[in-house]
């Protein structure tokens, strides 16, 4: 595809949405005056794993992330029909720079996606230099970290005071950046 053919295809894609995003690249987003801005891509990356039940607070943890002009990823806003949704995700988690794992009381005992999402990032975590971060383990309530993961990582809690736990993760993700020097 040429540059031309590209510029093209996101013309045509802004006239049906106001953003469109080219992972790795950035978003293109167009204004109500029609002009057209982009948003580069080396904001931090982050993934947020949660249990379906905790939905709610996941887009709440997604729109916090996006306010602060962080690049969140979240399967029910980044999965488009007709992907290999199982593959996206490792992707999205592999290529992200953290990896929020909202635990709370519907999510720590429950088998499935979220169980599998932290296994993977803990695989991947094993590929990051040891003084950085990458997993930030986040309760959602008062519920048990799993041991694996409270031997090694400090957690933060978002509950009672939602505004303080979200504070620390945002500190923690800012000053690993200017240790990285994104």
């Amino acid at each position: 595809m040429t540059g031309e053919e590209l510029s093209q295809a996101i013309e045509r894609a802004l006239r049906q949405s106001p953003s469109v995003e080219v992972d790795g690249l950035g978003v293109f987003i167009r204004d109500g005056d029609g002009a057209i801005s982009f948003r580069d891509a080396k904001r931090p990356r982050i993934f947020i794993a949660y249990a379906v039940e905790d939905a709610i607070l996941a887009d709440r943890l997604y729109a916090a992330f996006d306010a602060r002009g962080f690049a969140p990823w979240l399967d029910r806003r980044k999965l488009l029909p007709g992907q290999n949704w199982p593959r996206r995700i490792e992707e999205a988690i592999a290529n992200s720079d953290f990896f929020i794992a909202c635990f709370s009381l519907n999510s720590v005992n429950k088998r499935g996606g979220f169980q599998a999402e932290v296994r993977y990032a803990l695989d991947c975590a094993r590929h990051v230099p040891l003084d950085d971060v990458f997993l930030i383990p986040a309760r959602l309530d008062d519920c048990r970290v799993p041991a694996r993961i409270q031997r090694e990582t400090q957690y933060v809690d978002l509950f009672p005071c939602w505004d303080a736990g979200f504070a620390r993760i945002v500190r923690i993700i800012e000053c690993q950046m200017k240790l990285v020097g994104a």
